[in-house]
């Protein structure tokens, strides 16, 4: 403390006052001026789940769970991260103690709190430093470098390396007996005691710890203009995100006559969540990273859309129309709505359900939309079906292999819903032959709908076209109902996930099974058997709508490894799937920017060379079977939904 004590008589200790009121203000006006930014956002209905957040805080705040996939950036953040929160709890307390005599620890808990704070001290350092060379020499993809990134990452190093050449020269005038606990301190002294004299120790320590103050406060007082911002808000955001069914749009209620616009095109019309979502982004790029659309050269980057709605907050650039002007309209009709983008966001920002609401205003508002969703549209309408085949031969296929309808068995205990694909098109019917083939042997008591089941309307509401999804909707719900159904299963992730997540919005709450997890099911009790195959390598292909949306990633596997046959996981498996392309409507749109996604995703399976590639969704096996006859590669490569698989072994039964 006699050391300070010399340099404070000079320029006099007051001073720490007045600066401190002025780092603060700066801070708090930083703080409020935000708040006023989002506070231009309507307001929200949402449930908050306490301890749900504060697990979620501890999880992937604390614990940085989603951050550390990503390993090199996941460590370097975690380095900066703990380093810098313990390095500060340890210099408080020992500024406290040593400076103004206050006892709060003592003994050993005070040499491991020293010891802490060096070592976490050193972690920060070497993590500021991995994060300088990644942005400035590595370079990646997905980062933007901004000046407020390189002045950020100097004055946390200026920090950091100022605190510890101030211990060093205490160190070095004053004897330490436990100097062996303040490692990197006592390195610096010994390098300090050969460079200077007492005299000359005392001044240079007075003036380092005059300029760690200063880097200190304006720290404090730059946090809330910089990307650090993310430091206070990113726990906020992970405390109050939305925990229900991921990906289901907000409803809209046709019935209410005060509704003028449907859909949001304006910055004032989304949520102030959906504003405060945007000073959370911390500009990493993971979303960009992630997204097959922007992988395969389409102009359209989730990283973009967030930073464009921020800075037209920021700028109270409001009244402004986002489409065309901010955000192309070619790029929200890109998205496939597969949320990679939000599934690696470690801030858990919601990329897609704001593509939704444009796309919904461009659709009911304007009639803006890609030429051949008309037809979709249109077909959906009037035969509800896409493909827009009569839905008088909806059941006929099925009903062709002994399949009853529900007016025919009213006591099934399962409604199967084979959905449009299985229905109607003519690859597609092969897996539900498989799947009615495996039902019927393990003696499962089922029917189906037939005529009048319709398009679950899952391309309709992700198109944008809410109208026609809730006609769909509100039609398929009266008709089970009707029936008294409770229990369904769909071979269909599209299907499954409207039925299970969205159907409940209208009232359809219903008990909803994947074909994989009803299958699994029925192995484990014992009333399927499967017989193994040949021992081929299979490569699987996690469909986005089952993997992502609801988490489905083993029955799958467990199924394949059930049938004998060797699983090659694709480079981009689970959570990191790649998508097929056709998901979010784009399964009846044309793809004429960069390159087509399926074929992309083709590309990975036949680097591994498998045997077979096999996946649980109508969609993806048409875009991957169409990616293998595009490569000519339908010799080698087989593509078949597991249900097909199942059925082929012999022994089933």
């Amino acid at each position: 403390m006699a050391t300070r004590q010399i340099f404070w008589n000079i320029t006099g200790y007051w001073l720490i006052y007045p600066m401190l009121t002025v780092a603060l203000a700066f801070f708090c006006y930083g703080f409020y001026r935000r708040f006023t930014l989002w506070k231009l956002g309507k307001s929200e209905k949402s449930q908050l789940q306490i301890w749900a957040g504060i697990k979620d805080v501890i999880i992937f705040g604390f614990g940085h769970k989603r951050i550390i996939k990503d390993l090199l950036p996941g460590i370097m953040h975690l380095l900066i991260f703990w380093g810098f929160v313990l390095l500060t709890f340890a210099t408080t307390v020992i500024a406290l103690q040593a400076d103004l005599g206050i006892p709060l620890f003592q003994g050993k808990l005070y040499l491991f709190i020293k010891l802490t704070a060096n070592l976490f001290g050193l972690f920060a350092l070497i993590g500021i430093s991995l994060a300088a060379f990644r942005r400035y020499v590595i370079r990646p993809k997905g980062l933007d470098n901004k000046p407020d990134d390189a002045l950020t990452l100097l004055l946390i190093f200026l920090i950091l390396l100022s605190g510890f050449l101030i211990e060093g020269v205490r160190m070095a005038v004053l004897p330490d007996p436990w100097a062996s606990w303040g490692f990197v301190g006592q390195w610096l002294a010994s390098i300090f005691q050969l460079t200077f004299n007492e005299v000359q120790l005392i001044l240079v320590h007075s003036l380092l710890w005059w300029i760690h103050l200063i880097l200190a406060l304006v720290f404090i007082g730059h946090l809330p203009y910089s990307k650090l911002l993310h430091v206070f808000l990113g726990p906020v955001n992970l405390f109050l995100r939305r925990r229900n069914p991921v990906g289901v749009p907000e409803k809209i209620d046709f019935e209410d006559e005060s509704l003028e616009t449907f859909g949001k095109s304006k910055l004032e019309e989304f949520s102030w969540k959906i504003l405060f979502n945007t000073d959370v982004c911390i500009r990493c790029g993971r979303c960009q990273d992630n997204c097959p659309a922007n992988l395969s050269g389409k102009h359209i980057s989730p990283k973009a859309v967030i930073q464009d709605m921020r800075t037209i907050m920021t700028e109270k650039k409001t009244g402004r129309t986002l489409i065309g002007e901010i955000i192309p309209e070619e790029d929200l009709w890109s998205c496939t709505t597969c949320r990679s983008c939000e599934e690696q966001c470690p801030m858990f920002i919601e990329h897609v359900d704001k593509t939704i609401e444009m796309r919904r205003h461009l659709v009911l508002m304007e009639s803006s939309f890609p030429p051949e969703a008309k037809q979709s549209f249109k077909n959906m309408e009037v035969n509800g079906n896409p493909w827009g085949l009569s839905s008088l031969t909806r059941g006929t296929f099925l009903q062709g292999l002994g399949v009853k309808t529900l007016q025919e068995n009213p006591a099934a205990e399962v409604l199967y819903w084979p959905g449009c694909a299985g229905s109607l098109d003519a690859r597609n019917q092969k897996v539900s032959a498989a799947l009615v083939k495996l039902m019927q042997e393990a003696g499962v008591n089922f029917a189906i709908l037939g005529n009048e089941e319709k398009c679950c309307g899952d391309s309709a509401r992700k198109l944008g076209n809410e109208y026609l999804f809730y006609s769909l909707a509100t039609e398929n719900i009266e008709a089970i109902k009707d029936y008294g159904i409770r229990k369904i299963v769909t071979q269909c992730p599209h299907c499954f996930n409207m039925l299970k997540n969205e159907y409940p919005q209208f009232g359809g709450d219903f008990e909803v099974v994947h074909h994989t997890e009803f299958l699994l099911d029925l192995l484990n009790q014992g009333i399927l058997s499967i017989s193994h195959g040949e021992g081929k390598k299979v490569s699987y292909h996690d469909p986005c709508y089952l993997g992502r949306y609801n988490q489905i990633y083993e029955p799958p596997r467990k199924l394949i490894q059930a049938a004998g046959l060797e699983i090659m996981e694709l480079p981009r498996n689970r959570e990191k799937s790649f998508c097929c392309g056709a998901g979010g409507g784009r399964m009846w749109l044309e793809e004429n920017e960069g390159q087509r996604i399926n074929v992309m995703r083709t590309d990975q399976v036949i680097a591994i060379t498998p045997d077979l590639v096999c996946t649980a969704c109508p969609f993806c096996l048409t875009m991957i079977n169409d990616g293998v006859n595009a490569r000519e590669a339908s010799e080698k490569i087989k593509v078949k939904d597991i249900a097909e698989i199942l059925a082929e072994n012999e022994g089933a039964g």
